[in-house]
């Protein structure tokens, strides 16, 4: 009996249908399979006419007839678009690993259409909105969750792995756009007496000053988003001074502002700070701009200095404290060790 059910145990896992989140994860050989090229049919059936996606879409799940009509008609229109959570650079991997796998145009046409929807959003000024055609604050140029650094990344990459599909002019396009995405990103890096510091979660799409998006993610220092800027910028090659100056003034932040001898815990389903001197530290998501103290906020916007004052359903249902930080101190030492090499 006992074999029996690991038999059916195995055959069902077999033949399960691989999810959206592992689908960008496979071994090479998956990418030709049926299920793969049915996915990639569906993840297309999602991008809208603008070349880009929404965010949040599970495109692994099963469509009905009905499903498919619906997100044919909401082809043509461009509303929720956007590179948040992952949105658009994402499903652009998966169908890259696609088109990798059997080169067929209408892959390689929802590619070319994608990469025309990130190329065509950057600002004149290097900046990426959360989403564009937005009013309100996804138009702002947005590092909050790795936005506009996961769309420099894809770029990178794409560019160095240089497919086929690509053309001289997207070529071009893309260097240019990193190009002055670089610029962006030092000439938003926060100053303070004329000292470089880290980056806010969003920056005003024209003024390139830290500004806030939903009520509570004020306009602020951001210990979490600035990791990933100052990874991106780790990863250049040969860095000019202007660069590794702002590495090092990173660095030298997240040294000074990093949190010691307390950890994050559950109790009773609630979040709560316990203080442990044994605890690797951590850093606020947010810091206030005049003080650099951590700030918090619920959904009335009002900043508090601690978690435990804001209301339960924001205390924890948000990453408040972040140890992406601790990777990047831990690795500047090699870093600095590199550009001697």
């Amino acid at each position: 009996m006992r074999t029996l059910l690991l038999f059916i145990l195995t055959c069902s896992l077999l033949n399960a249908e691989v999810s959206w989140k592992d689908a960008r994860k496979q071994k090479a050989s998956w990418y030709e399979s049926k299920e793969a090229h049915n996915l990639a049919e569906k993840v297309m059936l999602y991008q809208r006419d603008n070349g880009g996606w929404p965010k949040n879409q599970d495109m692994s799940v099963k469509l009905s007839g009905d499903q498919r009509k619906k997100l044919l008609k909401q082809q043509a229109d461009p509303g929720g678009t956007t590179i948040d959570n992952g949105a658009t650079f994402t499903p652009l991997k998966f169908l890259i690993k696609i088109w990798k796998s059997e080169s067929d145009p209408t892959t390689e046409a929802s590619i070319h259409c994608g990469l025309n929807f990130l190329l065509k959003s950057q600002y004149p000024n290097g900046g990426w909105p959360q989403q564009p055609h937005s009013s309100g604050y996804g138009r702002h140029i947005t590092y909050n969750d790795g936005a506009m650094i996961g769309v420099m990344t894809f770029l990178r990459d794409l560019l160095e792995d240089d497919p086929a599909f690509l053309t001289d002019q997207e070529k071009a396009e893309i260097k240019s756009a990193l190009v002055i995405g670089l610029d962006c990103i030092l000439k938003t890096q926060i100053r303070v007496d004329g000292k470089p510091t880290i980056w806010c979660a969003q920056h005003h799409y024209k003024t390139l000053q830290p500004t806030k998006a939903r009520s509570y993610e004020h306009a602020s220092f951001s210990g979490g988003e600035s990791a990933g800027i100052v990874r991106y910028l780790m990863q250049i090659k040969a860095p000019s001074p202007q660069v590794r100056q702002s590495i090092e003034a990173a660095v030298a932040w997240f040294r000074a502002h990093q949190i010691n001898g307390i950890r994050i815990e559950k109790k009773n389903g609630d979040r709560v700070i316990a203080e442990d001197r044994n605890a690797k530290p951590l850093w606020a998501r947010f810091y206030h701009l005049d003080t650099a103290k951590p700030i918090f906020s619920g959904r009335d916007g009002v900043i508090k200095y601690s978690i435990a004052e804001i209301e339960a359903e924001r205390r924890n249902g948000y990453a408040w404290y972040v140890n992406n930080p601790r990777s990047i101190l831990e690795d500047y030492p090699k870093w600095q060790k590199s550009l001697n090499d």
